[in-house]
């Protein structure tokens, strides 16, 4: 929620942004008219390379739902996507590689660039809700998932996907993926279907529903010690230095 006016929303003036609870920022407006943030943050990106592969991820936990993801399988950009939508995570998420690198492969890099890119987002975790727990629907499916960012990593996964195959995509992947996510993100992950029939349908709500749980262990805990991190305020002043600059 920004305050700024529609006279102002392009200038070049510092917008004041509202991004969580007791915590304020500026934001300075891009060329684009897109909205950057001016402070470190909670970024983290992971590249791997191999002779074979190269897979790239980027994660800004608190960016607003900008995706950009071309990981070669069309079926798992579009749920990556959701990841960003409902999370509310800015995503750049790339895997190129030779003819020999398959579907399984390339959802196993991703799986381990995006949850290595989180772990370095989180830093030491000291401000967070670390908890996460959610359901969500899609049609007539329904899944429950929780996160805690606390604990070792582990994965139970509970779905039971009728089909082989949505579309071209191999639905054994769904869980190869966030086993990769979780043994390099440290994550401890439940994910329960308590619904559903459709192949895609089930996929989609389950990951809705673990955006929204990990979003929710993502959020600053303003009242964890009633501090705010400290790259806020020390991204505050380099701005200010910049702003009273002649």
């Amino acid at each position: 929620m920004e305050t700024s006016n529609p006279s102002t929303a392009h200038s070049s003036l510092p917008q004041f942004r509202f991004i969580n609870p007791g915590i304020h920022i500026f934001n300075y407006p891009a060329k684009n008219s897109a909205i950057y943030s001016c402070y470190g943050g909670r970024i983290g990106e992971e590249k791997i390379v191999t002779k074979k592969t190269n897979v790239f991820a980027n994660i800004n936990l608190d960016g607003s739902a900008v995706s950009e993801t071309d990981t070669g399988i069309s079926f798992l950009d579009h749920m990556l996507d959701k990841i960003a939508s409902h999370a509310l995570f800015d995503m750049r998420v790339e895997a190129i590689g030779d003819i020999n690198f398959d579907d399984y492969r390339r959802t196993e890099g991703v799986g381990k660039a995006i949850g290595t890119a989180l772990l370095k987002a989180l830093g030491d975790n000291k401000v967070i809700k670390v908890c996460g727990d959610f359901s969500a629907v899609h049609d007539e499916a329904l899944v429950h998932v929780s996160v805690d960012l606390s604990r070792g990593p582990h994965l139970s996964y509970g779905l039971s996907i009728p089909t082989e195959k949505v579309g071209t995509y191999d639905t054994q992947l769904v869980e190869h993926f966030f086993r990769s996510l979780v043994n390099t993100s440290g994550m401890t992950l439940h994910i329960k279907q308590l619904a559903g029939m459709n192949s895609h349908h089930i996929i989609v709500a389950t990951f809705k529903a673990f955006a929204r749980a990990l979003r929710q262990a993502t959020d600053y805990e303003t009242r964890r010690g009633g501090s705010v991190p400290r790259f806020v305020f020390g991204s505050l002043i380099k701005m200010l230095n910049r702003i009273m600059a002649p």
